[in-house]
Parts: structure tokens; C-alpha cells; sequence
């Protein structure tokens, strides 16, 4: 929120969705809200719920000269509503098509357009492709700091998957181990068509991926799995962690998954990132799709 050229009032949604953004910055700025200029992520909800009023609501009794939001929100209870809402209050709009904004919300609108998470695959490989050894052995492939970057990555997930036979062979824990940061471990998933043990959740296929009840999964272990998540296409960013070391002859980080003509694998991914993390190199794709109309 800002007022003559001074940030008069700022927030960011709480744990478990209520307050919303724009309640908390008004609660900060208080009377200096009158006739600012606000500056949102997500559209004003136009919906009242038991844990909150409409934010378009809050927002037309709160005096704004004008309301800036960066994504229109999908959640059809919105879908333009709060912004016209203001509109009609005699509030000058605009939506401001903004990258950082759709990114910061992929997951969001991943579970309100398509039912199902935001979902990144994480591999860590040697150079020549390998999660293991042949005997099955992999820790570790990667140092310390790659490892350390991906307890940071799970922290910012909701949920994270392995397979069955990783499961079997390795009992990991799938935990946070950040200082700090451990309360943030997600829910933990395998994909079976078998009981999970307890404290695990089953997923019987990638096809039953509305159960999970999360805006953001990681999927972390085997490479059936990863084939299965790829052949579906249902992967929205590779997190390709490479240590410098080559193994030969040990196990692929990811299965043959059908693909039977090169030319259809090009064209499909773009680099978004690259990063030395101690002596491997992390590299980040994000799945390039058209955008919804």
C-alpha cells in the first residue's frame, strides 16, 4: 500500500490461508489506506467466508484512489469478480500482467485450474546419468550443499513422493533436516497400488493425483517413478542436481518412458536457472506449455 510516494501498509497471507494479504497490510496501515494505491499479487477475492470477509470488500470501505493486481484469480468464486467489485466502487483498476507474481503463485493456480499439484522432479546425478551404483548404493552422489539445497526445496513443498521400491530399499525419512526449518517437513507419499505404511500416504497412480491435497509436491525418488510422472506429463520443473563423478554401468536416473521419436523431446523444456552448489551444479527446467486462454 503506498501513499504519496511511503509504503504506508504491507502483507502476505497467513498459515492455513486466512488473514489474507490485504486484511493484514490494512491492519498496518490503518487510516493512511485512504486514497493509496495498492499493489497485490492475486486479485482481491470477491467470496466471504466464515474465517474472513471478501477482500473486495474490505478494499472499497477502505477509500483506495486506485488497485493494481498482477494475476487475475482462477478460483471461479473471483475469476475478475473482485476486481470489478472495486471497479464499481468508483476505484481505478488495473491488472498488470507480472511474471514474478505467476510464479510465486504456481502453485495456487496449478490446483485451481488442473485439480492437482504443482509438480517438480528433483534428480541428483552423476555426469553420465547415474542415481546409483550398480550394487544400488547412492549415498551420497551429491556434497553437503546440494543436499542441503534440497531440504530446502522440500521445505517448500507440501508433499513429496518416492516409489515403492525406494521405499523398500532405502526407509527414507523425507524429512526437513534444516535448523530451523524442521517443522516444515511435507506430507510424505509412494506411489503403490499397496498400503502405505504408517505415517505414509498411498498413491496408486499419477492418475489419482487429485488425493493429494497440496498446492506443491516434490518428486523425489526412483527412476520408474520419474518415468511414470514424465510420461504423463505431468511434470512442472526438473531440479537436476550433477555431481562431478562418473559411475558407469550403474542404475539411470530415470526409465525408458515411450518416447519413440527425438524430434518430440525438443522443444519441451527451458533452462530457468543454473547454480554451483559446492562442486555440483544445479540446474532448473521449467515444462514450457502455451499458456491458458
Amino acid at each position: 500500500m503506498v501513499r504519496e510516494g511511503r509504503v504506508v501498509g504491507r502483507g502476505w497471507t497467513q498459515a492455513g490461508g486466512r488473514p489474507h494479504a490485504e486484511a493484514v497490510a490494512l491492519e498496518m496501515a490503518g487510516e493512511a489506506a485512504h486514497g493509496a494505491t495498492l499493489y497485490v499479487t492475486l486479485e482481491p477475492c470477491a467470496h466471504a467466508s466464515g474465517r474472513g470477509p471478501a477482500c473486495a470488500d474490505l478494499v472499497t470501505t477502505a477509500g483506495f484512489a486506485r488497485v493494481v493486481a498482477g494475476v487475475r484469480d482462477p478460483d471461479p468464486r473471483t475469476a475478475g469478480k473482485g476486481l470489478a467489485r472495486i471497479a464499481a466502487a468508483g476505484i481505478a483498476t488495473g491488472l498488470v500482467p507480472c511474471p514474478a507474481a505467476e510464479a510465486s503463485l504456481a502453485g495456487y493456480q496449478k490446483r485451481q485450474r488442473e485439480g492437482r499439484p504443482h509438480i517438480t522432479l528433483k534428480l541428483a546425478l552423476s555426469v553420465d546419468g547415474c542415481i546409483a551404483l550398480a550394487s544400488g548404493e547412492s549415498r551420497w552422489i551429491t556434497g553437503p550443499e546440494a543436499r542441503a539445497h534440497a531440504h530446502l526445496e522440500r521445505a517448500n513443498s507440501d508433499a513429496i513422493l518416492v516409489g515403492g521400491g525406494t521405499l523398500r530399499a532405502d526407509e527414507p525419512k523425507l524429512d526437513v533436516r534444516l535448523t530451523g526449518l524442521e517443522a516444515r517437513s511435507p506430507q510424505r507419499w509412494v506411489l503403490t497400488r499397496s498400503m502405505a505404511p504408517k505415517g505414509w500416504n498411498a498413491l496408486p497412480s499419477p492418475d489419482h493425483l487429485s488425493a493429494i491435497d497440496a498446492q506443491y509436491l516434490l518428486v523425489e525418488g526412483g527412476a520408474h517413478v520419474a518415468a511414470a510422472f514424465l510420461e504423463a506429463d505431468l511434470v512442472d520443473r526438473l531440479l537436476i542436481y550433477r555431481a562431478p563423478i562418473v559411475i558407469g554401468g550403474g542404475h539411470p536416473g530415470i526409465a525408458d518412458f515411450g518416447l519413440a521419436d527425438l524430434a518430440a523431446a525438443h522443444g519441451r523444456w527451458r533452462k530457468t536457472d543454473t547454480r554451483r552448489l559446492g562442486n555440483d551444479t544445479l540446474d532448473v527446467y521449467e515444462r514450457f506449455r502455451c499458456s491458458p486462454a
